[in-house]
């Protein structure tokens, strides 16, 4: 894995307002590699721990569901924190997922 990948999607990722989210995919495409939504997974899992914090539970899939949620202290950890900042969670799934989008790409200029 390219450490410094890891590294830029950590910044992308520390940019997510409280009480939104993201895809894998988003920031894989921002960040110039639409194909790498997988690695950008990837740097989720290995993201606890970093310095500053990264707010891995704000990354979900394309559908809006908790599929990192297992990388979490708990398997409910990851739902609570999005809760915490009033994003809605129902059956791992986020209720009114489109509110709740941010897209790098719209959101963050080059």
């Amino acid at each position: 894995m390219d450490k410094d990948f890891f590294d830029m999607v950590y910044q992308v990722v520390r940019l997510i307002p409280k009480g939104r989210v993201t895809s894998y995919g988003a920031i894989a495409k921002y960040l110039g590699s639409a194909g790498s939504s997988r690695v950008v997974g990837y740097a989720m899992n290995a993201a606890h721990g970093q310095k500053p914090k990264v707010p891995a539970h704000r990354v979900v899939n394309r559908n809006g569901e908790l599929t990192g949620k297992h990388h979490f202290e708990t398997p409910y950890q990851m739902q609570e924190l999005l809760e915490k900042e009033g994003v809605k969670v129902k059956d791992d799934k986020i209720i009114n997922f489109e509110k709740h989008y941010w897209d790098p790409a719209g959101e963050l200029k080059l």
